[in-house]
């Protein structure tokens, strides 16, 4: 009887182990991407708009996020060889994005901006203002590839994080950084890189979507997901949500 009961205790834990472990979805997300996703150095814990996002959308679709903070240009590459099974960062949704991974729906849509040191007093309009200057941009970003395309620039340095441009403009070693237009004026808005300001006459040539990445062909995932988003509208929740981190 007892090795009855044995063998049934184990071909129920064979049984329940693997829905068990479905239940835990591995979430990359940026370090350095305020107010989007960022690490609290008080608390050593990820925060920020997509990681309460992501919180959210498990709680609805019925798992649990684990948030796993990596660097932004390690995002795509840790999903495709399926060291994460979700995306829930700032990165735009675009079509050469798109030949690689799969998206939701947009959850958020905003443009870039520009920063520089607070002795430029210039009302810049265009970072086309910038040729045969030295400018900065995050690494993996639409912003790369446009200000390449450009071919006006003395140089275009690329840098890991937003907060390495930011240091570089602060320190006067680049004349203008071109980043997400939020997370820039969340720095500056804390009072860090003093000797920097963000340009308020720039217009956004390059605004784009931000949603949840996963890979392609995973379909049920991607139902599961858009659901709770729409879910998350429909109740207020993502209108609160970006309330809270000051993106409406």
């Amino acid at each position: 009887m007892k090795l009855a009961l044995a063998a049934a205790a184990v071909s129920l834990a064979a049984a329940v182990t693997p829905a068990t472990a479905q239940t835990v979805m591995k979430v990359g997300t940026e370090t350095n991407g305020v107010p989007f996703s960022f690490l609290d150095p008080a608390t050593q814990q990820m925060q920020g708009f997509m990681v309460d996002l992501i919180q959210a959308v498990g709680k609805h679709a019925g798992f649990t996020p684990a948030v796993e903070p990596m660097e932004f240009s390690a995002l795509i590459s840790s999903l495709t060889s399926r060291k994460i099974d979700i995306i829930a960062s700032a990165m735009y949704i675009t079509d050469k994005r798109r030949q690689v991974i799969d998206f939701t729906k947009p959850v958020y849509t905003y443009g870039e901006g520009m920063i520089v040191p607070s002795t430029d007093k210039t009302d810049y309009t265009s970072y086309q203002a910038f040729k045969d200057r030295v400018v900065g941009a995050q690494v993996g970003t639409v912003y790369v590839d446009a200000l390449k395309s450009a071919g006006i620039f003395k140089e275009i340095k690329v840098y890991d994080t937003i907060p390495d441009i930011m240091r570089d403009v602060n320190a006067g070693r680049i004349e203008a950084g071109i980043a997400d237009y939020p997370t820039l004026s969340y720095y500056l808005g804390q009072g860090q890189f003093p000797r920097s300001r963000l340009v308020q006459s720039y217009k956004a040539s390059l605004p784009g979507s931000i949603g949840l990445g996963l890979r392609q062909g995973e379909d049920a995932l991607k139902q599961k997901l858009q659901a709770a988003l729409d879910e998350l509208k429909r109740s207020g929740e993502l209108d609160a949500l970006l309330k809270k981190w000051k993106l409406v």
